[in-house]
Protein backbone atom coordinates (compact mmCIF):
# COMPACT_ATOMS: atom_id res chain seq x y z
CA UNK A 1 0.00 0.00 0.00
CA UNK A 2 2.88 2.19 0.92
CA UNK A 3 4.35 2.05 -2.64
CA UNK A 4 1.48 2.43 -4.48
CA UNK A 5 1.00 5.36 -2.50
CA UNK A 6 4.67 6.57 -3.44
CA UNK A 7 4.17 5.69 -7.13
CA UNK A 8 1.03 7.72 -7.29
CA UNK A 9 2.54 10.22 -5.47
CA UNK A 10 6.02 10.45 -7.87
CA UNK A 11 2.93 10.07 -10.56
CA UNK A 12 1.59 13.34 -10.11
CA UNK A 13 5.03 15.46 -9.12
CA UNK A 14 5.99 14.15 -13.00
CA UNK A 15 2.48 15.32 -14.61
CA UNK A 16 2.71 18.48 -12.82
CA UNK A 17 6.39 19.60 -13.57
CA UNK A 18 5.58 18.30 -17.60
CA UNK A 19 2.22 20.89 -17.37
CA UNK A 20 4.09 23.15 -15.69
CA UNK A 21 7.03 23.63 -18.69
CA UNK A 22 4.26 23.21 -21.08
CA UNK A 23 2.35 25.99 -19.70
CA UNK A 24 2.41 29.77 -21.60
CA UNK A 25 1.54 33.33 -21.52
CA UNK A 26 2.14 36.76 -22.72
CA UNK A 27 3.82 39.65 -20.99
CA UNK A 28 1.29 42.42 -20.21
CA UNK A 29 3.85 45.14 -20.05
CA UNK A 30 7.38 45.36 -21.03
CA UNK A 31 9.94 43.51 -18.29
CA UNK A 32 13.64 42.76 -17.73
CA UNK A 33 14.60 39.14 -17.56
CA UNK A 34 16.49 38.35 -14.18
CA UNK A 35 19.39 35.78 -13.53
CA UNK A 36 17.23 35.39 -10.02
CA UNK A 37 13.95 36.13 -9.13
CA UNK A 38 14.41 39.36 -7.24
CA UNK A 39 13.86 42.89 -8.79
CA UNK A 40 17.82 44.24 -8.05
CA UNK A 41 19.26 40.73 -9.81
CA UNK A 42 21.47 41.04 -12.61
CA UNK A 43 19.35 41.76 -16.45
CA UNK A 44 19.66 39.01 -18.73
CA UNK A 45 17.52 41.02 -21.43
CA UNK A 46 14.70 43.00 -22.38
CA UNK A 47 11.44 41.76 -23.00
CA UNK A 48 8.40 43.76 -24.86
CA UNK A 49 5.19 43.91 -23.41
CA UNK A 50 2.67 41.37 -25.69
CA UNK A 51 5.67 39.06 -26.10
CA UNK A 52 4.57 35.26 -25.99
CA UNK A 53 6.69 33.37 -23.23
CA UNK A 54 7.10 29.87 -22.17
CA UNK A 55 6.71 29.71 -18.18
CA UNK A 56 9.22 27.24 -17.18
CA UNK A 57 9.20 27.67 -13.36
CA UNK A 58 7.26 29.60 -10.45
CA UNK A 59 9.35 31.21 -7.44
CA UNK A 60 7.29 32.91 -5.23
CA UNK A 61 5.89 36.22 -6.68
CA UNK A 62 7.79 35.27 -10.11
CA UNK A 63 7.78 32.82 -12.95
CA UNK A 64 10.85 31.98 -14.73
CA UNK A 65 10.21 32.65 -18.32
CA UNK A 66 11.50 31.40 -21.78
CA UNK A 67 11.29 34.12 -24.52
CA UNK A 68 12.94 34.72 -27.42
CA UNK A 69 15.60 32.15 -26.86
CA UNK A 70 16.54 33.64 -23.61
CA UNK A 71 15.32 32.74 -20.04
CA UNK A 72 15.01 34.52 -16.88
CA UNK A 73 12.73 35.30 -13.90
CA UNK A 74 10.01 37.80 -14.26
CA UNK A 75 7.07 39.42 -11.81
CA UNK A 76 4.23 36.92 -12.15
CA UNK A 77 2.03 39.69 -12.29
CA UNK A 78 3.77 41.02 -15.65
CA UNK A 79 2.40 37.64 -17.42
CA UNK A 80 -1.15 36.61 -18.52
CA UNK A 81 -1.29 32.88 -18.16
CA UNK A 82 -2.67 30.93 -21.02
CA UNK A 83 -3.96 28.16 -19.37
CA UNK A 84 -3.20 27.80 -15.89
CA UNK A 85 -1.60 24.49 -14.70
CA UNK A 86 -3.02 22.34 -11.85
CA UNK A 87 -0.48 22.48 -9.64
CA UNK A 88 3.24 22.93 -9.65
CA UNK A 89 5.83 20.34 -8.43
CA UNK A 90 6.98 22.58 -5.37
CA UNK A 91 3.01 22.98 -4.43
CA UNK A 92 2.79 19.13 -4.35
CA UNK A 93 6.33 18.19 -2.64
CA UNK A 94 5.22 21.08 0.06
CA UNK A 95 1.89 19.39 0.65
CA UNK A 96 3.59 15.95 0.83
CA UNK A 97 6.22 17.39 3.53
CA UNK A 98 2.88 19.12 5.62
CA UNK A 99 4.88 22.57 4.91
CA UNK A 100 1.98 23.56 2.19
CA UNK A 101 1.65 27.13 2.52
CA UNK A 102 5.45 27.88 3.30
CA UNK A 103 7.14 30.28 1.39
CA UNK A 104 3.75 31.46 -0.94
CA UNK A 105 3.61 35.10 -1.63
CA UNK A 106 0.32 36.53 -1.58
CA UNK A 107 -0.25 40.46 -2.68
CA UNK A 108 -3.14 42.04 -1.44
CA UNK A 109 -4.29 45.53 -2.21
CA UNK A 110 -7.59 47.70 -1.42
CA UNK A 111 -8.92 45.09 0.19
CA UNK A 112 -11.35 46.30 3.40
CA UNK A 113 -12.60 44.05 6.18
CA UNK A 114 -9.09 42.14 6.73
CA UNK A 115 -7.17 42.04 9.57
CA UNK A 116 -3.05 41.41 10.04
CA UNK A 117 -3.82 37.97 11.15
CA UNK A 118 -5.76 37.07 7.79
CA UNK A 119 -2.89 38.47 5.92
CA UNK A 120 -0.55 36.49 7.52
CA UNK A 121 -2.60 33.08 6.92
CA UNK A 122 -3.36 34.11 3.28
CA UNK A 123 -1.86 31.47 1.10
CA UNK A 124 -1.39 31.50 -2.39
CA UNK A 125 -4.92 29.43 -4.63
CA UNK A 126 -3.52 29.05 -8.10
CA UNK A 127 -7.77 28.03 -8.68
CA UNK A 128 -9.11 31.64 -7.35
CA UNK A 129 -6.27 32.88 -9.84
CA UNK A 130 -7.56 31.49 -12.74
CA UNK A 131 -11.25 32.49 -11.58
CA UNK A 132 -9.92 35.88 -11.17
CA UNK A 133 -8.38 35.74 -15.22
CA UNK A 134 -11.87 34.53 -16.58
CA UNK A 135 -13.12 38.11 -15.71
CA UNK A 136 -10.89 39.77 -18.03
CA UNK A 137 -11.76 41.62 -21.39
CA UNK A 138 -10.71 42.23 -24.25
CA UNK A 139 -9.18 45.90 -24.42
CA UNK A 140 -11.96 46.89 -27.56
CA UNK A 141 -14.35 45.66 -24.69
CA UNK A 142 -12.94 48.04 -21.66
CA UNK A 143 -12.30 50.85 -24.62
CA UNK A 144 -15.79 50.65 -25.13
CA UNK A 145 -16.74 50.59 -21.79
CA UNK A 146 -14.90 53.61 -20.40
CA UNK A 147 -16.21 55.55 -23.83
CA UNK A 148 -19.91 55.15 -22.56
CA UNK A 149 -18.91 55.67 -19.67
CA UNK A 150 -17.09 59.13 -20.67
CA UNK A 151 -13.83 58.29 -18.49
CA UNK A 152 -10.48 59.73 -20.27
CA UNK A 153 -6.92 58.48 -20.05
CA UNK A 154 -4.39 59.50 -17.69
CA UNK A 155 -0.83 59.02 -18.02
CA UNK A 156 0.43 58.66 -14.23
CA UNK A 157 4.30 58.95 -14.02
CA UNK A 158 5.57 56.02 -11.99
CA UNK A 159 6.90 56.76 -8.66
CA UNK A 160 10.73 56.91 -8.73
CA UNK A 161 13.18 54.05 -7.62
CA UNK A 162 13.68 53.82 -3.75
CA UNK A 163 17.04 54.54 -2.64
CA UNK A 164 19.44 51.95 -2.30
CA UNK A 165 20.96 52.05 1.50
CA UNK A 166 24.42 50.24 1.34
Amino acid sequence: MMLRSFSLLCAALFASSVALAVDGGTLTRAETLRVKPFADAKAVAPAASGAKVDIVSRNGGWYQVRVAGKTGWVRMLSVRRATVASSSITGLASVASGRAGTGKVTTTTGVRGLDSEDLVAATFDEAQTAKAEGYRVSRQSADAFAKAARLSVHNVQPLPAPVQNQ
